[in-house]
């Protein structure tokens, strides 16, 4: 019965095995080195191994009974034979471990050796380099200029022998082309591709081409491809054997210039699809070294997408919201900005051309050059062609909507342009160098050169103010010009000058509403501007119904005014550079003063003077409701004023011959109003002391003088009745110029002239009456009332004390005795 062993599973060793037929004791398991070295080796469990390998296996299946007895025999058999087996190990062991010693010993050695020789090398190596150096280095300069000389002649030799060996090759392909008609050799060099020999062939034809044009004249003039030579001296063909067949040189190396350039451009276009940088890198170099560069230039610029799906849009009509163009045109709304489609168009060149550069840069060798004609592209074509489109469209609407536009456009390519000088483009992250930033700002100015050159653009601002002016101020021009008459004095007659000029300006809004060349939306822009429906009603001025209000001054009015030429000033500033700023702003300066100062202010200050001229000689109250043009017409000119020198005059620094005009013109405007204004202010206290002096009129002689039987219930009266219309009258004025004139100074001046006329009014009353005592004490109620009237006014105490003083005074006059008199 064969025996069986039994291992343990932490073990790596192999089982030991009986043969069978054999003795029934098991064999002591075999083991090595590599049994012990192995890194899951314990020793408890190699012991338990070679004691089950021990005991037999029929020890193992007896009886309990049979299996107490201990046999010891197996166990000190195994463990002697793994005694003996183990000791032979240790010995083979210390033999290899001896061996390795020895080896290792060796090649210490041998590395010691090594060693010593690199040294000795490099010793030797240093010693020759400071001979050398030292030689080249030393006094004798006869020694170094032979060396010299020998590495120059050693360059130029190698000079001369490239030379040599592209002149023969050039002479083969010459003889070639010339009597084969074949370039079979430079086809070669083409097929094996690579860059260096594609940029050889490139210089190669280039040098055939030269040579063809002195060598081979005829073929630059022949149209065919072959021709025969004349002969003799007659310049006759030969026939027969002599006839040679010559071959047109230009044709065929035109012909293989431009298969090479295909070849080059098809494997730049397909490097440039697979976005092989390297590829497209190498090709462009070639070109460059061909041609210039051009034809890859150009292939790279035309075919690229953006300029491809761009194509369509670019070209169609602008559309747009009908609001925002509406919006565009409203003098009074602000504009809505940039127009949908060029912002559109704007942003997309932003990103297009940030992301292009980074991929020119690394396919191209020369990417300045190609960043160039890129920009130059997107500016002229796309973004130009757009801005004509939006522009011609904005033009349709109105003047001011093509302003608006023109000004929108601008700022946005302009910050268009400022992004990519600090993006860097092909210097990313650098910003772009001075040649890309030259070219910016050359295709930035090259779009607008139509629009702003000679004075075509302040022509444009200097009408588009000229038309809303007038539109604003049509009605106010229609109620003022039915308002005068035919000139009857001589101040009429001087003023007529004034109506003159409502006429023309009049006239020339009608006539610039009747114009063909005004867009029918600017036309309806300008009758709602003008508070008109239609433009019939413009043309049919004596049908126009016109009201009180549309005469009288409005600081809304003047605002807005003053708002539309602020947005122009500021347009003007933004858009001309400053070149004819002090220019622009002088005459901008003109139409203000044009319309504000002469049609608008002096207009109503001279209809307020006629109304007033018309009061002087009332019969009953003056009408003094002209006096409340004073207050708008006082705030206007102080607007107008403030404007002028805040904002205009110090825009014309720049220029002090326009700038010292401006002001002269201003300070003669401003000194012309300001006469209106006081002329109106006279004439107005004119008109008060006239009815004041025919009220005092109607103070009756007994009134100071009464009758002794009389006079007790003549007593009772507080004031005469004269006295009491005066008081009234004037108590009724005083806050009435409070709120027709702007408190200060002026509102003063008014009030002290109107005083001073009044006590001198006064003083001759009381002089054409005699007094009796009854009647003295009445002079004495009605000064104190009309003390009470001028204390009232506020005039400041300069002014009330002596006058007061005055009036109480010729008060006593009639109420003291004579005597009393005299002590006083």
């Amino acid at each position: 019965m064969p025996g069986t062993t039994s291992t343990s599973s932490s073990t790596s060793q192999p089982p030991p095995s009986v043969q069978p037929g054999r003795s029934i004791f098991p064999q002591a398991p075999a083991f090595s080195l590599e049994t012990f070295s192995d890194r899951d080796f314990i020793v408890k469990d190699f012991v338990e191994t070679l004691s089950d390998s021990a005991v037999p296996s029929n020890r193992r299946s007896a009886p309990a009974n049979q299996a107490d007895a201990f046999d010891p025999k197996p166990l000190i058999r195994t463990f002697e034979h793994a005694l003996n087996r183990m000791a032979d190990l240790s010995g083979d062991l210390e033999h290899r471990e001896n061996e390795l010693s020895a080896a290792v010993r060796r090649a210490e050695a041998q590395h010691t050796n090594n060693v010593q020789s690199s040294r000795r090398k490099l010793d030797q190596a240093i010693e020759s380099f400071n001979i050398l150096d030292s030689s080249l280095r030393g006094t004798d300069q006869d020694s170094v200029d032979a060396v010299v000389k020998i590495g120059q002649k050693l360059e130029e030799l190698d000079r001369q022998r490239s030379r040599a060996q592209d002149a023969r090759f050039l002479i083969q392909c010459w003889l070639e082309v010339s009597e084969r008609g074949e370039l079979f050799m430079l086809e070669d060099i083409r097929r094996q591709g690579g860059g260096d020999g594609k940029v050889r062939c490139a210089n190669i034809a280039r040098q055939l081409m030269k040579i063809s044009q002195s060598l081979d004249p005829d073929s630059w003039t022949q149209s065919n491809g072959a021709s025969r030579q004349p002969d003799g001296i007659n310049g006759g063909h030969d026939t027969g054997k002599h006839r040679k067949r010559r071959h047109n040189t230009r044709e065929l190396i035109e012909k293989f210039s431009e298969t090479l350039e295909k070849d080059l451009l098809k494997s730049f276009d397909d490097f440039y699809r697979r976005e092989n940088f390297e590829g497209m890198h190498e090709c462009a170099k070639v070109l460059y070294d061909f041609n210039g560069g051009a034809s890859v230039i150009g292939a790279f610029v035309n075919q690229h997408q953006f300029f491809i799906d761009r194509s369509q849009l670019i070209t169609e009509e602008v559309g747009g919201d009908a609001e925002a163009w509406e919006r565009l045109a409203d003098p009074d709304a602000e504009p809505p900005g940039v127009e949908p489609s060029l912002r559109s168009l704007i942003d997309e060149v932003r990103i297009v051309v940030q992301e292009e550069s980074s991929i020119i840069k690394r396919a191209f060798p020369y990417a300045e050059q190609v960043m160039v004609k890129f920009l130059q592209r997107v500016f002229q074509q796309s973004i130009q062609q757009r801005l004509e489109k939006v522009l011609e469209k904005a033009n349709t609407v109105s003047s001011l909507a093509f302003l608006r536009s023109l000004q929108a456009a601008r700022s946005a390519i302009s910050t268009l342009a400022e992004d990519l000088k600090m993006h860097g483009l092909t210097e990313y992250p650098e910003p772009a160098s001075p040649q890309i930033t030259l070219v910016l700002d050359q295709q930035f100015d090259d779009l607008f050169v139509p629009y702003f050159a000679g004075s075509s653009y302040i022509e444009r601002e200097k009408r588009n103010l000229e038309e809303l002016y007038s539109s604003l101020l049509f009605r106010f021009t229609i109620f003022h010009s039915r308002r005068r008459k035919a000139p009857t004095t001589l101040m009429k007659s001087l003023a007529k000058s004034g109506s003159e000029m409502l006429a023309s300006a009049r006239d020339a809004y009608v006539e610039r509403l009747d114009s063909s060349d005004l867009a029918p939306s600017q036309k309806a822009m300008l009758l709602r501007v003008a508070g008109l429906k239609d433009a019939e009603n413009a043309k049919a001025q004596t049908e126009i119904e016109v009201s009180d209000e549309d005469g009288v001054l409005s600081t809304a009015t003047a605002k807005r005014m003053l708002k539309w030429l602020a947005e122009a000033v500021g347009r003007g500033l933004e858009l001309s550079g400053g070149n004819e700023t002090a220019k622009d702003v002088s005459a901008l300066l003109h139409i203000l003063v044009s319309n504000m100062s002469e049609i608008y202010l002096e207009t109503a200050l001279e209809a307020a003077n006629d109304i007033a001229a018309t009061q002087e000689n009332a019969k009953a109250d003056p009408d003094l409701s002209y006096v409340r043009t004073l207050k708008p017409a006082i705030t206007i000119m102080h607007l107008l004023s403030t404007f002028i020198h805040t904002v205009l005059i110090p825009l014309a620094a720049s220029n002090i011959s326009i700038r010292k005009n401006m002001a002269r013109s201003t300070a003669q405007t401003m000194d012309t109003l300001e006469n209106k204004v006081n002329s109106v202010m006279q004439h107005s206290i004119d008109v008060i002391l006239n009815w004041i002096s025919k009220l005092l009129s109607n103070q009756k002689k007994t009134d100071f003088r009464p009758r002794d039987d009389n006079a007790g219930s003549y007593m009772e009266l507080l004031q005469t009745p004269t006295c009491q219309s005066v008081y009234t009258f004037l108590s009724r004025l005083h806050p009435f110029f409070l709120t027709a004139i702007t408190p200060g100074p002026n509102l003063t001046s008014f009030f002290l002239e109107l005083a001073v006329g009044f006590r001198t009014l006064l003083f001759q009353h009381f002089q054409k009456f005699q007094v009796n005592a009854a009647g003295g004490i009445m002079v004495t109620k009605d000064i104190t009332k009309y003390i009470e009237l001028l204390r009232s006014w506020d005039l400041g105490e300069d002014f009330t004390t002596p006058t007061v003083e005055a009036l109480t005074e010729i008060g006593h006059l009639f109420v003291v005795g004579s005597d009393a008199l005299k002590e006083r």
